[in-house]
């Protein structure tokens, strides 16, 4: 079946599951109107038939992109560099800049990182997130881990940096130090050979981008350096001001 006929398929589904009313336009159209109210909707099972045909669209749409295997970068001291689109990173886990609540962002087409790995992932992601919440030691936990679903990866790292209104505090840059530090060690806990971290708490949560640069590389060169575990780490920029920097400081 064709992505088109997909997506009018889907909405349907929506229309009769929400009791809602959608005008169909062109694909492109249909495509954003899909994704908006996927993004809106709060974690509930939406039937076989729509993760099946949700499940065929994305898997249409990974296999359109430039998939790009971590193992085929290049490491220096087992750290690399990748800019580009982290939906199209095949590793053991990405990490997601989510917001503190933990369920993903509920703005329509919002363009942050958290929107943009949710809607590639499939509604099954907030699902999981929604059911984690229900685990008795959840608030201990900094770093909630999902499955990738319809990502290339096989998990997604979620977690809540700090945001920045004012000056950048003390308890901020220890936050953001912990941030990376309970990824790693998540992932060796799991037992992952590589991870693929976005420019945490960057961008709409304000953290000064050079700072926040250097807390990361300060921090996983550390943490590599003191752990006798063989792990992987790509820094993955999407903006020119954090490609510069990394491509600077490493």
């Amino acid at each position: 079946m064709k992505k088109e006929e997909i997506v009018i398929k889907l909405l349907n589904l929506l229309e009769n599951k929400l009791n809602i009313s959608v005008k169909l336009g062109d694909y492109k159209y249909n495509r954003q109107v899909f994704r908006g109210i996927c993004n809106q909707l709060p974690p509930m099972d939406l039937g076989r038939d729509f993760y099946t045909l949700q499940d065929e669209l994305l898997t249409i749409e990974k296999s359109e992109k430039n998939i790009v295997d971590v193992n085929n970068l290049t490491f220096n001291a087992n750290i690399a560099h990748f800019t580009g689109d982290i939906t199209t990173v095949k590793a053991d886990a990405i990490v997601n800049a989510a917001n503190d609540n933990y369920l993903g962002c509920f703005v329509p087409c919002h363009n942050c990182i958290d929107n943009v790995i949710m809607s590639a992932s499939g509604f099954q992601m907030r699902n999981e997130l929604s059911e984690l919440k229900k685990q008795s030691d959840y608030d201990k936990q900094i770093v909630k881990v999902t499955g990738g679903y319809n990502l290339p990866c096989h998990y997604v790292f979620h977690v809540a940096g700090p945001i920045i209104y004012g000056e950048v505090s003390n308890k901020d840059i220890l936050d953001l130090k912990n941030c990376y530090i309970s990824c790693l060690e998540r992932a060796k806990t799991m037992e992952l050979k590589n991870i693929v971290f976005c420019c945490i708490s960057t961008g709409e949560y304000h953290f000064p981008n050079e700072l926040a640069c250097e807390i990361a590389i300060e921090t996983v060169k550390n943490w590599l350096q003191k752990n006798n575990y063989c792990l992987k780490v790509v820094f993955n920029t999407f903006k020119e001001i954090d490609k510069e920097l990394y491509d600077e400081r490493l």
